[in-house]
């Protein structure tokens, strides 16, 4: 995250890593409640479907586009292409958390504990915030070294 933040236009782009897995998360959530009917692993995390997990791309790639459409709009990135690193991070980010989020089910499964914590009641705790962000932070990285230093035209 550090890293994402010292590189060129990092102030704008670290964002992108949240984005994308809270977005997901979101996005995931509410598409599996209304219309999931399809498990994605029941073994690691039995709530979980496709449907949502689409949603969640879906609602992550949105995300990620509105806000590089807007920063795009009103700030200079030179030699940058921020609808497609925001579209890029969008879409693999959610992926990613996906993986993150899933990854950190299989620890829980794996060790018995069902929560990491009580902070936030209704959720698995506070590391269940950042599990996904874990994931995404290293790709907004080497997305941002990929096309802001000029690589794609």
């Amino acid at each position: 995250i550090y890293l994402n933040r010292e590189y060129p236009y990092g102030k704008f782009f670290i964002w992108l890593a949240f984005m994308s897995a809270w977005g997901c998360d979101t996005g995931a959530y509410f598409t599996g409640v209304t219309i999931g009917k399809h498990k994605l692993i029941p073994s690691l995390s039995p709530k979980k479907t496709v449907e949502g997990s689409i949603g969640g791309v879906v609602t992550a790639f949105v995300i990620s586009f509105v806000y590089g459409y807007i920063i795009q709009r009103y700030f200079s990135f030179e030699g940058t292409h921020v609808l497609l690193l925001c579209s890029l991070t969008g879409i693999f980010g959610s992926l990613l958390s996906q993986v993150g989020d899933l990854a950190a089910s299989a620890i829980k499964r794996y060790t018995g504990i069902k929560d990491y914590g009580n902070l936030i009641p209704g959720h698995g705790g506070i590391i269940d915030r950042f599990d996904s962000v874990l994931f995404t932070a290293p790709l907004v990285y080497y997305v941002m070294i990929f096309l802001i230093s000029g690589q794609v035209s």
